[in-house]
């Protein structure tokens, strides 16, 4: 018997707070270029009794324009203009889906997918998961039974755990910003301040679960791994074929 496994990936912002999103027009692995301008000359600050000046030249155009549709901030110093706290920025990297490969009776097989999300919002965000399906692992045929936490509610499995007659899956969380739900003390999950590897494992549900969270800016972006398993026991009656789980990752705003 063989089953072949393919974990579609989706990812998606919501802004919980007042804000627009941007786009970047310049960034690499090390840097990333918010807004850009062209123009010469200009004088920083001018001051006198009664007045202070900021300027530039060679722009055409400037100033703010609206619409139903949106706001236009044009040219450097219109731009400038507009509170760094009001334009909020979020963005959230889309990983490509996981090929988890073939498995046999008697057989694990894990992937994982990585989401960087980065803000400049000074609340922070807040990273969470969900399948489109209960169960979320499923063919046409059959289906995989989401892992159960320990107290079948809440609490993560410390250690992944596979019944001779069970087919399973399942996920854990590894990164800076996991959430004390998928943190442990060593032994026991929702306990402690450590994230060890491929420990504190959960199933998929179509309500979304928070697995990464961190409450100020974070400009530079922060990777959390989702790591994702599949276990088939040796006296499973799981038919054979082509299974797919559809994994949505949302972002937001604090």
């Amino acid at each position: 018997m063989k089953i072949f496994f393919t974990i579609a990936i989706s990812s998606c912002l919501l802004f919980a707070s007042a804000g627009v999103g941007l786009a970047y027009v310049a960034e690499s692995t090390s840097y990333k270029i918010e807004s850009d301008s062209i123009n010469f000359g200009g004088t920083e600050n001018s001051t006198s009794a009664s007045f202070n000046l900021s300027d530039t030249f060679g722009e055409l155009a400037t100033g703010t324009s609206t619409s139903a549709s949106f706001n236009l901030h044009a040219g450097y110093r219109a731009l400038e203009s507009e509170s760094a706290s009001v334009v909020v920025v979020l963005t959230l990297s889309a990983p490509d889906d996981v090929p988890l490969g073939n498995l046999d009776k008697g057989e694990e097989i894990s992937g994982q997918a990585v989401w960087n999300v980065s803000t400049n919002n000074p609340a922070g965000y807040r990273l969470s998961v969900k399948s489109n399906t209960e169960p979320a692992l499923k063919s046409t045929e059959d289906s995989f039974t989401d892992y159960s936490p320990t107290d079948g509610v809440s609490t993560p499995a410390y250690s992944w755990s596979l019944g001779a007659s069970s087919a399973l899956f399942g996920f854990t969380p590894e990164g800076t910003d996991v959430v004390a739900r998928f943190k442990d003390n060593g032994s026991t999950c929702a306990t402690g301040s450590g994230n060890t590897t491929s420990s504190c494992w959960a199933g998929f549900s179509t309500t979304n679960q928070t697995i990464a969270e961190k409450t100020s800016a974070n400009a530079l972006g922060t990777d959390t791994t989702v790591r994702l398993q599949a276990g088939i026991g040796n006296d499973s009656e799981t038919e054979p074929g082509d299974y797919t789980a559809n994994i949505i990752a949302t972002a937001i705003t604090l």
